[in-house]
């Protein structure tokens, strides 16, 4: 079995600070990459970052020069780092991993169970 585990949210004030962090688990070959969906009630899921195995990263245009991924390769871990948070990040995140299970395998995306990161004063 393969098992993404989240933690790190909370409820913050606007201007401050939230780690996200998702570690996966199981039998896993290899994985290559990792991201953050987040998903605001009554709103479409929407895709926050996302970093290769080799470490290259894209962000969506709300949380660029906020919002900082990066990944621990040794302990299978993806981060989000959350800066100068604002109401409007106040969301369900949801992280996701691209795991190929044995080699030779094509890939699949497991997700996380998600954690509330509420933003408000």
């Amino acid at each position: 079995q393969v098992q993404l585990v989240e933690s790190g949210g909370g409820l913050v004030q606007p201007g401050g600070s939230l780690r996200l962090s998702c570690a996966t688990s199981g039998s896993i070959f290899s994985i290559n990459a990792m991201g953050w969906y987040r998903q605001a009630p009554g709103k479409q899921r929407e895709l926050v970052a996302t970093i290769t195995s080799g470490g290259s990263t894209n962000y969506a245009d709300p949380v660029k020069g906020r919002f900082t991924i990066s990944r621990d390769n040794a302990k299978n871990t993806v981060y989000l780092q959350m800066n100068s948070l604002k109401p409007e990040d106040t969301a369900v995140y949801y992280c996701y991993t691209y795991i190929i299970r044995r080699r030779g395998d094509r890939g699949a995306n497991y997700w996380g169970q998600g954690t509330q990161v509420t933003v408000s004063s």
